[in-house]
């Protein structure tokens, strides 16, 4: 299993802090096990607003060694199949939620997020959100 890991993991587990997240654990279990996937879109959204030049290079060095998955235009077809499907059932969400929605459905992955719109998401178009079962998971 590979797991489409989304901005606000990333977001919990660049931050500089005292105590280490539970997110942060199963990122760096997720990373030793060789699953986490990003796709650029989340690259870019990671990157953006970096305002220090020594501190952009920096997560870009670290996040290098994370390959892009592959984004295909039928990945964007399925993105706005998604977005139609859920916005008929009212569900709003973002160009970019439903485009990784897309990729990890067309490429198997689960998405690791605490975005929970997602939550609205899975209950109207086929993905799978990541549930931690690592020691020390809390769900």
């Amino acid at each position: 299993m590979s797991v489409l890991v989304d901005t606000s993991i990333w977001s919990l587990a660049l931050r500089r802090k005292a105590a280490v997240s539970l997110q942060e654990e199963t990122l760096k279990h997720l990373v030793f096990d060789g699953m986490v996937k990003i796709i650029g879109p989340i690259r870019q959204e990671l990157l953006s607003g970096i305002p220090n030049k020594g501190q952009f290079e920096a997560l870009k060095l670290r996040l290098s060694h994370f390959p892009d998955t592959t984004i295909k235009t039928t990945d964007y077809e399925l993105a706005a199949d998604f977005f139609n499907a859920c916005r008929q059932n009212g569900v709003q969400g973002s160009h970019i939620d439903f485009l990784i929605c897309a990729v990890a459905a067309a490429n198997d992955l689960e998405i690791y997020t605490t975005d929970k719109d997602f939550l609205n998401y899975q209950e109207i178009i086929p993905i799978r959100l990541f549930k931690d079962t690592y020691p020390g998971a809390s769900g």
